[in-house]
């Protein structure tokens, strides 16, 4: 990466609560910059380049102050957060409150008002930052449930902005949005944008009902538009995507194809691989896999020589209680499994608690007979999409959640109510069975779903409902 001079005045800035790349400390004390892999940073990439925009957001480390700088063309503007904050705003109001709260609370959501002060100071600051960098008349695009307060701060600072909002999570049904103490301060704060962006019609419909209901807004016969403090703001439904041209792409390489089979015949050449990859999180549903395999194997409907499971589960949030506990009874349960059903050097469950390389995640979709994508509750779900885009040879099968936001353009796929473990029981053995020439027509359905409704199709239709024209790939 080379530095450069920051732009100061951008025209295009996007505020999330990362940086695209991450501060790291080494052991030698010195300090360095690390990319942060995503698809968001992907998206966003060449349109903040061809604007000289900026990127606003917390570099990840606590306590350090970075001035302005640029990396590989991006302009970057780091904000500081103390380490307290980031115990009461990040992982206290953002990930204790909001996140269990918006996800059908899943985990009992906590509300500690000094929780939501910081949250409030944080956000301030953010909104601070955002109004010092952008040029007079730019466009923001603020991204996601930390920072629902900027845009109505951003809106008092600078009046003269073009403000979106994108919110990566569920939006709540109205009867649990309003457990929350501070809602009518959330609704105000998002009712600051011009464009405020859902992945599905639902978030879009409870947000509408709640706007009127808590922040006075009004409506007219346009279920997209509503009216709040003078002003107008439009609602959208923007269901996010992933770079799979280049997942696809990727998946065809030799060292992934060479990979798939080494993985294979270190399986030991099962006719079966099952998978599940998760982020190591309460809503993802891991418990429900495991238990339906379990089942599966105690019937006798299976065996280890017909089927085997992988599950990959990324590490999160490892000082929360919560988290602690949660990965503790998902390894009693793996342990379980294999304690009764493993053979030496052949275990059922290939647990792996750990982050892996794009080119080996690849090699384990493209080796997998069945995705297991089980969340209680997620916004979109991108492991899914991921899936498919690897799966340039039309092989395996996708389970996925109907409580998923990808389940709303993923229909091909064998859709379940995660909630039922006999339903995911006998969606996994229907697709352990499944006729071939049906998993085919149906991977080749969800293919042309995911290629042709990628990551950069997602940022240039929510830029464009804002008003930015964005010139299409090349």
């Amino acid at each position: 990466m080379t530095s450069g001079e920051p732009v100061t005045a951008a025209d295009l800035v996007v505020v999330a609560n990362r940086l695209p790349v991450d501060l790291e400390r080494h052991p030698d004390g010195s300090t360095g910059w690390k990319r942060s892999p995503g698809g968001l940073v992907t998206a966003l990439e060449p349109t903040l380049r061809a604007r000289e925009g900026a990127w606003v957001g917390w570099p990840g480390v606590p306590d350090v102050d970075v001035d302005p700088f640029s990396e590989d063309g991006l302009s970057l503007h780091p904000v500081r957060l103390s380490a307290q904050e980031v115990e009461q705003y990040y992982e206290g109001f953002s990930n204790a409150t909001l996140w269990p709260l918006y996800h059908d609370v899943v985990a009992q959501p906590q509300f500690h008002r000094h929780w939501w002060r910081s949250y409030t100071t944080v956000n301030q600051r953010f909104a601070e930052a955002v109004a010092e960098v952008a040029a007079p008349g730019a466009t923001v695009w603020v991204q996601d449930y930390q920072l629902q307060l900027v845009p109505g701060r951003l809106r008092e600072l600078r009046p003269d902005l073009r403000i979106g909002f994108f919110l990566h999570i569920p939006f709540p049904p109205v009867e649990l949005f309003r457990q929350l103490p501070w809602r009518t301060r959330i609704m105000e704060g998002l009712l600051g944008a011009d464009l405020v962006g859902f992945h599905t019609d639902g978030g879009l419909r409870n947000f509408h009902w709640l706007a009127q209901e808590l922040a006075g807004a009004t409506t007219d016969r346009d279920p997209e538009l509503i009216h709040h403090g003078g002003r107008q703001v439009r609602l959208g439904a923007f269901p996010i995507s992933i770079d799979s041209k280049q997942l696809d792409q990727l998946s065809r390489t030799d060292g992934v194809q060479a990979r798939v089979a080494e993985l294979r015949e270190e399986l030991g050449n099962p006719s079966h691989i099952v998978l599940g990859v998760d982020r190591l999180d309460y809503t993802k549903g891991i418990d429900v896999r495991l238990r339906a395999f379990h089942e599966l194997l105690e019937e006798e409907r299976i065996s280890i020589e017909d089927a085997v499971m992988i599950q990959l589960a990324t590490p999160s949030r490892e000082r929360v209680e919560h988290y602690k506990q949660m990965r503790d009874d998902i390894e009693l349960s793996v342990g379980r499994i294999n304690g009764e059903f493993s053979r030496v050097g052949h275990p059922a469950v290939h647990y792996l608690h750990r982050s892996l390389p794009r080119e080996e995640l690849a090699a384990f979709f493209l080796v997998s007979d069945v995705m297991l994508v089980t969340p209680l509750r997620d916004g979109m779900n991108l492991v899914a999409k991921e899936y498919v885009a690897c799966r340039h040879d039309d092989g395996g099968v996708l389970v996925l959640s109907e409580f998923t936001g990808a389940a709303n353009e993923l229909t091909s796929a064998l859709l379940v109510n995660p909630h039922d473990t006999d339903g995911v029981k006998e969606a996994l053995y229907a697709a352990l069975t499944l006729d071939p020439d049906e998993a085919v027509k149906r991977m080749r359905t969800l293919r042309r779903q995911v290629l042709d409704h990628d990551v950069d199709r997602w940022a240039r239709s929510f830029l464009e409902a804002l008003g930015l024209e964005v010139a299409a790939p090349e």
